[in-house]
């Protein structure tokens, strides 16, 4: 049965307002910018959002007061931002976002479990640093949000080694995640290529699955090169068609990031009012993915595309960008 659907329809029938939402990709790559657009169109809010190493895909959501509490270990837009500004300016200065915390390992590790239906995972990373004892989100705040956890973590004895403690941590239960990958068939068996990072693990856990690909393709040929089939298709819910979808970042093996862009990005995040104004050029005043790309215009993004066997675009190694 055909998965395939508008980006808006997808955005519509699986992200709600309050869902606990987890993207894929890492900082620059592979992030699902086409989706993050259509749900500040569309207006869900009040999101639980759970993050390995993200970027300006969760600062733009931080920054339009869509994101009620983000559980996360990094955040930037690497190479152009060491912090995304957006979400250091929620933080340190408004204090309108609830934010958790952990190490990179354990937030990977913590994805992983909720893949594998574990209630908790008891790990030794984080012992003797300030992740372990200070809490972002308070025990009395937790109760007022169903869909926390009612702790940051707990220092439990190890019932193999007496004498032994271990901390557990709790284990996301994801509502929707969204993915960019470069091909789907209309089934939804999704193929990765590079890195994979946590969108495996995302795709088993969360309830809902949307996968924006670069390419849609026949079932036969997705079987092709079965060793890249990451995603079977009984975990995905929608299938959306979006060249370069996950534009600025890169999606290997197709299309490089965007220099210009994040440098921009970078720029107009300093404020709140240019914020706002760029949030309403390039997302508010453009109707669709495909006004999104007539806006930055075909000489732009086929500077971006990469050179076969060289997997980066040489214009822009060349131009030093």
């Amino acid at each position: 049965m055909s998965k395939v659907m508008s980006l808006h329809d997808a955005i519509a029938k699986y992200v709600e307002s309050g869902d606990s939402l987890c993207f894929g990709g890492f900082t620059t790559n592979r992030k699902p910018y086409a989706a993050v657009y259509e749900i500040i169109r569309q207006g869900q809010t009040d999101f639980i959002g759970y993050s390995g190493p993200a970027g300006g895909d969760w600062d733009m959501l931080i920054g339009c007061g869509r994101i009620k509490a983000f559980i996360n270990c990094y955040i930037a837009n690497s190479g152009y931002t060491n912090v995304c500004r957006r979400f250091r300016d929620a933080v340190e200065k408004k204090h309108n976002l609830l934010l958790e915390d952990y190490s990179q390992d354990v937030i990977m590790l913590m994805l992983h479990a909720s893949s594998l239906g574990l209630p908790y995972l008891p790990v030794k990373l984080m012992e003797g640093s300030d992740l372990e004892y200070k809490w972002g989100i308070s025990a009395e705040i937790r109760k007022t949000i169903p869909k926390l956890p009612d702790k940051k973590l707990e220092r439990i004895p190890n019932p193999f080694k007496e004498g032994e403690d271990v901390i557990a941590v709790p284990v996301p239960r994801l509502d929707t995640a969204i993915i960019s990958v470069q091909k789907a068939s209309i089934n939804g068996t999704c193929s990765i290529e590079g890195d994979e990072f946590h969108d495996i693990d995302i795709a088993i856990a969360a309830r809902k699955v949307i996968v924006i690909a670069e390419e849609i393709v026949t079932e036969e040929e997705i079987r092709k090169d079965p060793s890249k089939n990451s995603i079977p298709e009984f975990c995905v819910d929608a299938v959306v068609h979006a060249p370069y979808g996950a534009h600025p970042s890169q999606l290997y093996n197709y299309y490089d990031y965007d220099p210009a862009f994040y440098k921009m990005y970078d720029s107009v995040t300093k404020t709140d009012e240019d914020f706002e104004k760029f949030i309403q050029e390039w997302v508010i005043d453009v109707k669709d993915h495909d006004g999104y790309l007539a806006k930055l215009g075909l000489p732009r993004v086929s500077k971006l595309r990469v050179v076969p066997g060289f997997q980066y675009a040489a214009k822009l190694v060349k131009d030093g960008e």
